[in-house]
Parts: C-alpha cells; structure tokens; sequence
C-alpha cells in the first residue's frame, strides 16, 4: 500500500508539474523517508512548487496522511486521508459533497425506527 500510495503521489507531482513550465525545474526541499523493522513507516517530502505530501502508516494495515499544492486555477487544495479496514478516506474542503437529505425522507427514516416492523397475521394462514 505504501509504494501504490507513494508511486501515485509522486505521479500526480509530475503530471502536475509538467502542467506549467515553470514547475518542470522545482527542486525538492525536503525529503523523509523512514522504514522501520515492525512495519511501520513515514514519509515526508516538500518541493520548491509548493507541494506538499506527508504519510505515516502500518504495513498495509493503516495509513495517514496529507498533501497541499496549488492548482492551475490558484485555489490552493488540502487533503488528509485515512486509509484502514474502513476503506480510503479523503477529507478537503476542495471535494465534492452530497445534497442534504430532505426533511420528508428524514421524517419517514424517524417514524420507521419509532414503529419497527410487526409480523402481520392474515386470515385463514
């Protein structure tokens, strides 16, 4: 999970920095990278375009992490994650979200729980 997870960081930074020509010559500025024998690990790297990444982890049991950068637009974009026996969790204000659920449906799901179903007798059975 660690070297997917790596490997697609590091792609989305090229892809991103071949995007504009003054990306193609960043430099990096900052560069972690720790394995330890129980399995766990953390990374960390940091580039003169200012992106940013950051991972620590189990195995493939668990991972946290984060990264920043701007995009094409100037909009700077955050995302921290979890990834676990839950499946992957992104988190950032940039992600898209779903509608609100409406009153009515919230309304029907409160009186379904109130009266839980009963077993209906019919007639002749």
């Amino acid at each position: 999970m660690f070297k997917l997870l790596l490997v697609a960081t590091t792609l989305f930074a090229f892809t991103y920095a071949a995007g504009d020509p003054a990306d193609a010559h960043a430099t990096i500025l900052k560069y972690e990278n720790e394995v330890n024998p129980d399995g766990s690990y953390n990374y960390a790297y940091a580039t003169s375009n200012r992106i940013q990444a950051q991972e620590s982890g189990v195995g493939s049991s668990y991972a946290a992490g984060s990264y920043s950068y701007t995009s094409p637009e100037g909009q700077p974009i955050q995302l921290t994650y979890t990834a676990d026996e839950n499946g992957y969790q992104p988190k950032g204000d940039h992600l898209p979200t779903p509608p609100p659920i409406p009153d009515y449906i919230l309304r029907a799901l409160a009186y379904i729980e109130a009266h839980p179903f009963e077993k209906i007798q019919l007639k002749g059975k």
